[in-house]
């Protein structure tokens, strides 16, 4: 159930959750969520990929209806999804009937509030030249309702904002020809310039580089509203949320909040799954205490134990039958109220990735692609070596790796790449979602490079082994599961190949925390060698020591 008041609310705003459940194909994705986020406050969720933030967002918008629970909201809202698409056909969902929506089509949906609180001032101010009965009260109300969202300078800030994330700001540009990247963008720097009273952001660091990263932060420290914060960036929590809901398990089934932003709840996260284990291991000790117990009841009763002579005949008979009664009965207590095993954090294990000691893997000279990679490039790859790829939005870091990799033809210049060296390219996004399981898609890929002799049988490695997918989504079609354990079987995929050399663009887009600092671990130890493009800021102090390239 959903209470929802659109009038902006301002330092009234308030969204609320109250013990929300959503079961999909008969699995629990959310358990008893209970959220409460007020102006000026900012609640950061996290988890392992999987575990129900982008569903968490849906409901708490109301674009999804829970399977029990209710949320409340006061004021306006504003949702930057994961992903806008735009299909073949040139339709996106949110432009409705537009036969081919372009940036203005997007720019006036998003700001169709602000459009509307200033045609109701206007006729307010109609009513009042002629004099209509009650108008003046109507005007008061309108004005107060366009002031307090400055709604007269809502498409400068939008130009502003669009400025600052590097989006395309032509009106007339359709929107089938942006990336999606582009996209979001556009639609982000809508929503910082709409101010809305509540904001509901999935994933919003994931399209941006350095210039907008600093802008999207300004924005949200200063945001006098709520702000429901998904995201994997640790940079980006660290500096904005005010507090941390974690949707990974606890010993109850229940996420926990977390007070005192992304330190109180690194902190706090650490406390529980240690209190979780600590209950777990005093329950095992206890459960051993009644098992001995009830094998010495059993041998005795098995060997005709009987109590010692002088004990009065009715005890004698029942006494040990009895402490057998007694230690099922206690035992069984134990099981009703068993504090379960904590779910082991699902760890990542990278095979080994081989090396060619002495060969150049890569060798690329003056690489340019038209329109992408204006600046020519040259570098040469050997095994072991590192480089982080850098520079804004545009300049080419993803052309770059594309043609490394023989994706992209390069404009002007080569790319030589030695025959015996496999190079293996994670790319931003994800190929379109197949109805074909996960499993299915990984096998057939690695079953590809076994017949084509690329990939050893002996070194062939199980999905399972690598600890990126658990096997019930494994198991699953790609097109059913979430953004992050898509991105989890490309990486999969990737890994398996063995590669020389692995090209990762923006490694942590969608990925989990954990999985992140294991994957910046797994590549730094690597006998392979490594180029990462990026604009994540934590993974950029990670790999302060290895050799930095601005384009």
């Amino acid at each position: 159930m959903s209470t929802v008041i659109h009038l902006p609310a301002r330092a009234r705003s308030h969204l609320r959750a109250t013990d929300l459940h959503v079961v999909r194909g008969g699995r629990p994705v959310l358990t008893g969520v209970d959220l409460s986020v007020s102006a000026g406050e900012r609640l950061g969720v996290v988890g392992e990929n999987g575990r129900g933030k982008t569903t968490l967002l849906q409901a708490l918008a109301g674009t999804l209806a829970a399977d029990s629970g209710s949320v409340h909201r006061v004021g306006t809202v504003g949702v930057a999804d994961q992903e806008i698409a735009v299909g073949a056909d040139r339709s996106a969902p949110v432009l409705g009937s537009a036969s081919d929506p372009s940036v203005g089509d997007l720019i006036d949906v998003e700001l169709a509030g602000v459009r509307a609180v200033l045609q109701r001032f206007d006729a307010a101010v109609a009513a009042l030249s002629e004099e209509r009965p009650g108008a003046e009260q109507e005007y008061t109300d309108a004005l107060t309702a366009a002031e307090a969202i400055d709604a007269w300078d809502a498409d400068r800030r939008v130009d502003l904002s669009l400025a600052a994330l590097g989006a395309v700001h032509y009106r007339a540009r359709p929107l089938h020809t942006l990336s999606m990247g582009q996209r979001y963008r556009i639609r982000l720097a809508c929503l910082l310039g709409a101010r809305h009273d509540l904001l509901l952001l999935d994933e919003p660091t994931n399209h941006l580089d350095a210039g907008g990263l600093a802008h999207l932060t300004a924005r949200l420290r200063e945001h006098p509203g709520g702000v429901v914060l998904v995201s994997h960036d640790r940079a980006l929590l660290a500096e904005v949320a005010t507090a941390v809901l974690d949707l990974d398990p606890t010993h109850d089934g229940r996420p926990r909040t977390y007070a005192g932003g992304y330190a109180g709840y690194r902190e706090g996260h650490a406390a529980e799954r240690e209190r979780w284990a600590a209950e777990h291991r005093e329950q095992l000790r206890e459960r051993q205490r009644l098992s001995d117990d009830l094998s010495t009841a059993q041998n005795r009763l098995s060997t005709g134990w009987r109590p010692d002579k002088g004990t009065g005949k009715h005890t004698r008979a029942t006494r040990a039958p009895g402490l057998v009664r007694a230690v099922h009965r206690r035992r069984a207590d134990l099981e009703a109220h068993a504090v379960s095993a904590p779910e082991p954090p699902q760890r990542f294990a990278a095979p080994p990735l081989p090396a060619l000691p002495g060969a150049t893997l890569l060798d690329a000279a003056d690489v340019t692609v038209a329109g992408r990679l204006d600046v020519p490039q040259s570098l040469s790859v050997r095994s072991g070596d590192r480089l982080v790829v850098t520079g804004p939005n545009g300049s080419g870091k993803s052309s770059l790796l594309a043609a490394l990799a023989g994706r992209l033809e390069p404009s002007t210049g080569w790319v030589h790449r030695s025959r015996s060296a496999r190079t293996g390219l994670l790319a931003q996004e994800s190929p379109s979602p197949a109805r074909r399981r996960a499993i299915d898609v990984y096998d057939a890929a690695i079953g590809r490079l076994v017949s084509a002799g690329r990939v050893a049988e002996d070194d062939v490695v199980g999905l399972g082994a690598l600890g990126l997918l658990p096997s019930r989504d494994a198991r699953r079609p790609v097109a059913e599961l979430s953004v992050g354990q898509q991105r989890r079987l490309d990486l999969a995929v990737l890994l398996a190949a063995r590669p020389h050399v692995v090209l990762l663009d923006e490694p942590t887009n969608h990925l989990s925390i954990a999985l992140v600092d294991e994957l910046t671990e797994a590549m730094a130890a690597t006998a392979a060698a490594v180029v990462i493009a990026t604009h994540d800021r934590q993974l950029l102090r990670d790999t302060a020591g290895w050799p930095h390239r601005s384009l």
